[in-house]
């Protein structure tokens, strides 16, 4: 019995050093994923959207999606991003939340928009998550987080359902590390003063909700995994400093506050 527990022990300790040296490998340099991997990640986001698409509520009233459609294009068009190439969802959930999956999918909670004062911090957001995608911040936090021969293994439908599950819960409610974090914001200042629209607003859209009441806390699952808002507002304005910017308006008069009754109402209506 002592044989086969020492034995048991040290089988454990071997896989145990095993897992954690094939975690500290680069699998994204030694694969070169990031060149060889568009088609995969294509059917990675295909999977993970169509498990969002079953478990909640998008929104297809063309009013709402072509005036949040009408930033995107902005930010798109004004840094030489292919509009086409993104796959913008908006959908109705109270949660103030906006996140990237893979193959260019951009999801954006009616919450979030909700909680956005004015056309220019939702901008922010577009342009923050824009970034993630362009930056192909999402592949590199699966392949870290997931492992590749899982992420291949969803890709040709050979997984369990738990474990698309998971992946769509890690982009959604779990946070870049600070580095990749930082990357996307700046990358979002430069993209908003290409097009005209002033950095601030997004740096203020971080500053309110960071200081949101505890009470309904629960629902800011963008600000939760994205820790430390104000630090990150205080390098967004500095950062913008002294860049030159001519603001241009993206929506007419009256736009913004039709598109936030068009949601309400909805919302009144699902």
């Amino acid at each position: 019995m002592r044989k086969l527990i020492i034995q048991g022990t040290g089988m454990v300790a071997v896989f145990l050093f095993t897992w954690f040296a094939l975690s500290e490998v680069n699998w994204m340099s030694i694969f070169k994923v990031e060149k060889l991997t568009k088609a995969t990640e294509e059917k990675l986001g295909k999977t993970i959207w169509d498990w969002f698409n079953h478990s909640e509520k998008e929104i297809k009233d063309s009013e709402i999606f072509n005036t949040v459609d009408s930033l995107l294009t902005r930010v798109c068009a004004s840094n030489d991003i292919y509009r086409d190439q993104v796959e913008l969802h908006i959908v109705s959930n109270a949660e103030v939340n906006a996140f990237a999956l893979p193959g260019n999918h951009l999801v954006l909670y009616s919450g979030l928009i909700n909680s956005a004062e004015n056309e220019s911090e939702l901008s922010g957001v577009i342009a923050h998550e824009l970034a993630h995608i362009e930056m192909e911040h999402v592949m590199k936090k699966l392949v870290k987080e997931v492992g590749l021969s899982v992420l291949i293994s969803m890709s040709t439908g050979n997984s369990g359902g738990e474990i698309v599950k998971e992946a769509a819960k890690l982009l959604s409610s779990t946070a870049y590390d600070r580095k990749l974090e930082k990357e996307a914001d700046l990358r979002a200042v430069d993209y908003l003063i290409n097009a005209g629209i002033e950095p601030i607003h997004f740096a203020n859209f971080l500053s309110r909700l960071s200081e949101t009441q505890p009470d309904i806390e629960t629902h800011l699952e963008w600000i939760s995994t994205h820790p430390e808002s104000q630090r990150r507002a205080d390098y967004i304005n500095s950062y913008r400093e002294g860049k030159p910017l001519e603001e241009v308006p993206v929506l007419a008069n009256g736009t913004w506050m039709r598109l936030k009754e068009y949601l309400n109402n909805l919302d009144d209506n699902f």
